[in-house]
């Protein structure tokens, strides 16, 4: 029978008491997004999945609705955006016909919970948040008090219930969580979607999860039958084309997943003052960091030169073991010097000119080899423990301690 809520005394126990339940996951029929939650779904709990305006937020929950449906199970489409047409219309060409996908278009939350107590679905989405309101609350839809009464509401309705609750929520343009950010402590999961309008792969990234990591990364591709996973990543984000001095591929790792990232740098010179720092990809104060180690350790004079840093496909890169990379490439471009040819290079620079040990450095080599790189620059450390394990004996490794080494084994004479 359906749970109201009410709620008995809470008593303190101690933990190793406490009875573990089975938590059994539901696949969404889509890997990189079973991945991004830690396996799955799970009934009763809520995900709130945020993004810019036609980023594929619909496209994607309507998707997994599908499949749910697909798999036998009752699902609950709300929809307070668009008129059940238009969801109609988005169903055809993504391919998301099902029979026990129920649809409607509905705004009030008590009319939305009475359908859920009629219905009784599995799997809820409420798209979106935005749009929903209480009657009894007195302000606008969207507004702050809106928006956390309803997720509150929503939240009790799912857990009581065991029902795997989809949220959708609008991101404004500095790309924080449209009116309130209450929701995402409410919820148990957070969605980010990231990548432009026109970039053709789209990022989805966990940035709470109640249920798994939370640096898990799901990638896809936009296409005309909506949201396709892409399971091989790592090819998306080297570029067709290898040029000949400025540019390393480096393998940074988003959660377990290893991709190899192609980093481009261009450093040329200028007349004018201040000369430009520039990237999308890396953030600016590391990248002024790496400049003044290169300028201080190598006494490379970058001083006079504009440098832009990018990586290919779009990727931002976060992790501290892709400043060798940077370093390398910035090098190369200012000195005109070509690089040693299939080889990847990875480690954290320190500011006396060391390069530091990153993590999973195993994972990373093994991703180069997959893809068929021949040599390996990475921190002494590292390289001490592969060949202590005694791996990748048909791969060059170069161990490097410093800087200045890292740079003559990249750019060999």
């Amino acid at each position: 029978g359906l749970n109201l809520g009410l709620s008995t005394q809470s008593k303190p126990c101690p933990i190793d008491e406490v009875v573990l339940e089975e938590m059994p996951r539901i696949t969404t029929g889509s890997q990189e997004l079973d991945r991004v939650l830690g396996g799955g779904l799970i009934s009763g709990s809520m995900v709130l999945i945020v993004g810019d305006p036609g980023i594929g937020k619909s496209s994607l929950t309507l998707k997994v609705c599908a499949n749910e449906a697909g798999l036998g199970r009752r699902v609950l489409y709300v929809t307070g955006e668009e008129s059940v047409q238009q969801v109609r219309m988005r169903a055809d060409r993504i391919g998301a016909i099902e029979k026990s996908l129920m649809v409607v278009s509905e705004t009030n939350l008590e009319t939305i919970e009475k359908h859920v107590l009629d219905l009784k679905p599995e799997v809820l989405v409420i798209d979106s948040i935005q749009t929903v309101f209480r009657p009894d609350v007195q302000s606008a839809p969207g507004s702050v008090s809106q928006v956390r009464e309803c997720a509150v509401e929503l939240l009790r309705v799912a857990k009581t219930n065991g029902i795997a609750t989809f949220v959708v929520g609008h991101v404004t343009k500095d790309g924080t969580l449209a009116g309130p950010r209450v929701l995402e402590h409410i919820v148990d999961t957070v969605l980010y979607f990231e990548g432009g309008n026109n970039a053709e792969f789209r990022l989805l990234r966990a940035i709470k999860n109640r249920f798994g990591s939370t640096n898990e990364i799901g990638v896809f591709e936009m296409r005309d039958v909506g949201l396709v996973d892409v399971s091989d990543a790592s090819k998306i984000f080297l570029s067709e084309k290898q040029e000949d001095n400025g540019s390393i591929i480096v393998p940074t790792v988003e959660g377990t997943r290893p991709l190899l990232v192609e980093i481009q740098a261009l450093v040329a010179k200028t007349p004018y003052v201040p000369p430009k720092r520039i990237s999308d990809s890396v953030d600016l104060k590391r990248l002024q960091l790496l400049l003044a180690v290169l300028e201080k350790k190598v006494h490379l004079a970058m001083g006079g030169c504009d440098v832009f840093v990018k990586a290919a496909g779009g990727i931002r890169i976060d992790e501290p073991a892709a400043d060798l990379g940077i370093c390398v490439a910035m090098a190369s471009s200012f000195a005109g010097r070509s690089l040693r040819p299939a080889t990847v290079a990875f480690g954290e620079v320190g500011l006396a000119g060391e390069i530091r040990a990153v993590s999973q450095a195993e994972n990373r080599v093994r991703e180069a080899k997959r893809l068929g790189f021949k040599s390996v620059v990475l921190p002494q450390k590292n390289y001490e423990q592969l060949v202590e394990d005694n791996k990748f004996t048909d791969m060059v490794l170069y161990g490097v301690a410093n800087i200045t080494e890292a740079l003559s084994k990249t750019m060999p004479r």
